[in-house]
Protein backbone atom coordinates (compact mmCIF):
# COMPACT_ATOMS: atom_id res chain seq x y z
CA UNK A 1 0.00 0.00 0.00
CA UNK A 2 1.34 3.51 -1.07
CA UNK A 3 2.97 5.47 1.91
CA UNK A 4 2.39 8.51 1.50
CA UNK A 5 -0.50 11.05 1.92
CA UNK A 6 -1.98 11.07 -1.34
CA UNK A 7 -4.04 8.52 -2.00
CA UNK A 8 -6.00 9.19 -5.45
CA UNK A 9 -4.35 6.98 -7.58
CA UNK A 10 -5.57 9.17 -10.39
CA UNK A 11 -3.63 12.00 -8.92
CA UNK A 12 -0.79 10.27 -8.22
CA UNK A 13 -0.07 9.12 -12.04
CA UNK A 14 -0.89 12.29 -13.22
CA UNK A 15 1.78 13.89 -10.82
CA UNK A 16 4.29 11.04 -11.98
CA UNK A 17 4.38 11.91 -15.46
CA UNK A 18 4.59 15.35 -15.04
CA UNK A 19 7.90 17.38 -16.35
CA UNK A 20 9.13 20.64 -15.69
CA UNK A 21 6.41 23.38 -17.01
CA UNK A 22 3.49 20.89 -17.29
CA UNK A 23 0.25 22.20 -15.65
CA UNK A 24 -2.57 20.31 -13.04
CA UNK A 25 -5.29 22.48 -12.04
CA UNK A 26 -7.75 22.32 -9.37
CA UNK A 27 -10.68 23.47 -9.35
CA UNK A 28 -14.42 24.49 -7.63
CA UNK A 29 -17.47 22.66 -8.58
CA UNK A 30 -18.39 25.00 -11.20
CA UNK A 31 -15.29 25.65 -12.78
CA UNK A 32 -16.12 24.38 -16.60
CA UNK A 33 -13.59 21.82 -17.62
CA UNK A 34 -12.55 21.43 -21.34
CA UNK A 35 -13.74 17.66 -22.88
CA UNK A 36 -10.23 17.51 -24.02
CA UNK A 37 -8.33 17.59 -20.54
CA UNK A 38 -8.63 14.54 -18.15
CA UNK A 39 -11.21 15.35 -15.32
CA UNK A 40 -10.34 13.92 -12.03
CA UNK A 41 -13.45 14.67 -10.17
CA UNK A 42 -13.56 14.28 -6.67
CA UNK A 43 -16.53 15.89 -5.28
CA UNK A 44 -18.79 14.28 -3.59
CA UNK A 45 -21.52 17.10 -2.34
CA UNK A 46 -21.17 20.67 -1.42
CA UNK A 47 -17.47 21.71 0.02
CA UNK A 48 -16.54 18.08 0.00
CA UNK A 49 -13.43 18.33 -0.57
CA UNK A 50 -12.69 21.50 -0.02
CA UNK A 51 -10.41 23.15 -1.92
CA UNK A 52 -7.49 23.93 0.35
CA UNK A 53 -7.22 20.42 1.26
CA UNK A 54 -7.42 19.03 -1.86
CA UNK A 55 -4.52 21.82 -2.65
CA UNK A 56 -2.47 20.80 0.73
CA UNK A 57 -2.35 17.22 -0.42
CA UNK A 58 -0.97 18.11 -4.14
CA UNK A 59 1.54 20.32 -2.60
CA UNK A 60 2.92 17.46 -0.69
CA UNK A 61 3.50 15.63 -4.07
CA UNK A 62 4.22 18.19 -7.03
CA UNK A 63 7.15 20.78 -7.12
CA UNK A 64 5.67 24.01 -7.96
CA UNK A 65 7.81 26.90 -9.20
CA UNK A 66 4.57 29.12 -10.20
CA UNK A 67 0.96 29.45 -9.60
CA UNK A 68 -1.83 31.14 -11.76
CA UNK A 69 -4.94 32.23 -10.25
CA UNK A 70 -8.01 34.74 -11.53
CA UNK A 71 -7.95 38.35 -10.89
CA UNK A 72 -11.19 37.90 -9.69
CA UNK A 73 -10.26 35.82 -6.56
CA UNK A 74 -8.02 38.66 -5.69
CA UNK A 75 -11.22 40.87 -5.29
CA UNK A 76 -14.28 38.39 -4.39
CA UNK A 77 -12.91 35.57 -2.46
CA UNK A 78 -9.90 37.85 -0.28
CA UNK A 79 -9.63 35.48 2.14
CA UNK A 80 -9.37 32.44 0.04
CA UNK A 81 -6.47 34.61 -1.90
CA UNK A 82 -4.90 35.01 1.62
CA UNK A 83 -4.43 31.38 2.77
CA UNK A 84 -2.63 30.97 -0.92
CA UNK A 85 -0.61 33.39 -0.52
CA UNK A 86 0.00 31.74 3.15
CA UNK A 87 1.00 28.55 1.67
CA UNK A 88 3.23 29.64 -1.17
CA UNK A 89 4.75 31.78 1.38
CA UNK A 90 5.70 28.70 3.81
CA UNK A 91 6.55 26.70 0.48
CA UNK A 92 9.01 29.51 -1.02
CA UNK A 93 10.75 29.32 2.93
CA UNK A 94 10.64 25.25 2.44
CA UNK A 95 12.13 25.04 -0.44
CA UNK A 96 13.97 27.90 -0.81
CA UNK A 97 12.81 29.15 -4.32
CA UNK A 98 10.70 31.92 -5.26
CA UNK A 99 6.92 30.79 -6.26
CA UNK A 100 5.85 32.96 -9.31
CA UNK A 101 2.20 34.31 -8.94
CA UNK A 102 0.25 35.05 -12.08
CA UNK A 103 -2.99 37.07 -11.95
CA UNK A 104 -5.14 36.84 -14.83
CA UNK A 105 -8.76 37.16 -16.01
CA UNK A 106 -11.27 34.32 -15.13
CA UNK A 107 -12.10 34.13 -18.86
CA UNK A 108 -7.95 33.63 -19.60
CA UNK A 109 -7.95 30.73 -16.87
CA UNK A 110 -10.80 29.11 -18.14
CA UNK A 111 -8.87 29.06 -21.22
CA UNK A 112 -5.49 28.01 -19.99
CA UNK A 113 -7.12 24.90 -18.51
CA UNK A 114 -6.93 23.68 -21.93
CA UNK A 115 -2.92 23.04 -21.28
CA UNK A 116 -3.67 21.27 -17.97
CA UNK A 117 -2.45 17.65 -18.26
CA UNK A 118 -5.68 17.27 -15.95
CA UNK A 119 -8.22 19.05 -13.94
CA UNK A 120 -9.12 18.33 -10.44
CA UNK A 121 -12.54 19.10 -9.37
CA UNK A 122 -13.31 19.67 -5.95
CA UNK A 123 -16.79 20.03 -3.90
CA UNK A 124 -15.65 23.75 -3.09
CA UNK A 125 -18.37 26.35 -3.77
CA UNK A 126 -16.29 29.43 -2.64
CA UNK A 127 -16.42 31.68 -5.66
CA UNK A 128 -13.21 31.66 -8.06
CA UNK A 129 -11.51 28.98 -5.84
CA UNK A 130 -9.52 27.96 -9.05
CA UNK A 131 -5.87 27.57 -9.67
CA UNK A 132 -3.27 26.34 -12.20
CA UNK A 133 -0.31 24.86 -10.41
CA UNK A 134 3.03 24.57 -12.92
CA UNK A 135 5.30 22.06 -11.88
CA UNK A 136 8.92 22.80 -10.95
CA UNK A 137 11.67 20.85 -10.90
CA UNK A 138 13.02 19.34 -7.39
CA UNK A 139 16.76 19.80 -8.11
Amino acid sequence: MKKGTLLNSEISYVISKMGHTDHLTIGDSGLPIPSETKRIDLALKKGIPSFLDTLDTVLEELEVEEIIIAKEMTEVSKDLYEDIMKRMNELEKDKGKKITVHTISHEEFKEMTKESKAVIRTGECTPYANIILKSGVVF
